[in-house]
């Protein structure tokens, strides 16, 4: 318990050294938003990067991203890896294979992170001794999972009613749900799929890279995936305007959600998704780290961004 104590220390000494420092990017070129400001969440940095070459008089698709502060540099994340997302976008427009876009990386709330990805209506399902049992679960010893209550809802409307329409006064955008997608991992799988289901008509396309299925960190006698089930069920956008792109490892945290994607495939089969608007992948050993995801990274890009 005190290593992990140690680690969340560790992670927040560095993220707070890292925020005074903008990212290099092997491609392109990146801007930075300090402090963007918000009525619905603490101010945060925003991270843009343009392809090589970027034109105002060219319109672009916009493409979303959580935990902003994790996508461009491995030398100023608190563990050294990356995703990579300079490179692989790069590659792939150079090569034209996907559609020219522009990707807005939004950094997450530090100790809010779980707070604002954990999907608000799903929660609401539980009882109140269930939701009240999950707002005082502890990472370890002494570092709380929730820093505060589940507030997704009101990071959702940040995203959609602050910084897109900053984003798209900014820069040279293609504005409409078919050019606008959002994606993210673990916890930005989850706020990535609640996202897509909340404001169908913002987002066109979603990529929940090792979707975590179980909310906390155990699967057993855990009641929480049931609600994301359920809200699925209810809430999935049409598939006739809506791309929708799940993975998961095998190793490590990934390990608990292959029967939870099993389910959550079922139910998007149910709801008239096919190959052309859906993919889940598995990789198999592969871990919960943001090597994996960078190793892959290019799988749903051209999944959701193809031409």
């Amino acid at each position: 318990m005190k290593i992990l104590h140690f680690i969340f220390l560790s992670i927040a000494l560095q993220t707070a050294v890292y925020a005074q420092t903008l990212p290099k990017v092997a491609g392109g070129s990146l801007q930075r938003f300090a402090d963007f400001p918000s009525k619905y969440v603490a101010p945060r940095n925003i991270d843009v990067w343009l392809p090589k070459g970027y034109d105002s008089k060219q319109k672009y698709a916009v493409l979303y991203m959580h935990d902003g502060q994790m996508l461009y540099d491995s030398a100023t994340t608190w563990n050294k890896q990356e995703w990579g997302v300079d490179e692989t976008m790069q590659q792939l427009i150079k090569e034209g294979k996907i559609r020219n876009t522009i990707v807005v990386g939004v950094w997450n709330g530090g100790k809010l992170r779980h707070s604002e990805y954990f999907p608000q209506k799903p929660f609401k399902y539980l009882t109140q001794y269930q939701q009240d049992t999950l707002l005082n679960t502890f990472r370890s010893k002494d570092v709380p999972l929730f820093n505060a209550p589940v507030q997704s809802d009101l990071y959702l409307k940040f995203l959609v009613k602050e910084l897109k329409p900053f984003i798209d006064q900014k820069f040279s955008t293609l504005t409409d749900a078919a050019n606008t997608f959002i994606a993210g991992s673990s916890m930005g799988g989850l706020i990535s799929m609640y996202a897509i289901c909340e404001y169908p008509k913002v987002f066109g396309g979603a990529a929940c890279l090792s979707t975590h299925w179980v909310g906390i960190f155990k699967a057993e006698n855990n009641p929480i995936p049931a609600t994301f089930m359920k809200y699925l069920g209810k809430k999935l956008p049409s598939p006739k305007n809506h791309k929708i792109y799940f993975d998961y490892g095998t190793a490590t945290l990934d390990a608990l959600y292959p029967p939870f994607q099993k389910q959550a495939d079922e139910i998007m089969a149910a709801k008239g998704f096919d190959s052309t608007n859906w993919l889940t992948k598995e990789f198999v050993g592969e871990a919960h780290t943001e090597k994996a995801w960078q190793q892959r990274l290019h799988i749903p890009l051209l999944f959701l961004l193809g031409k």
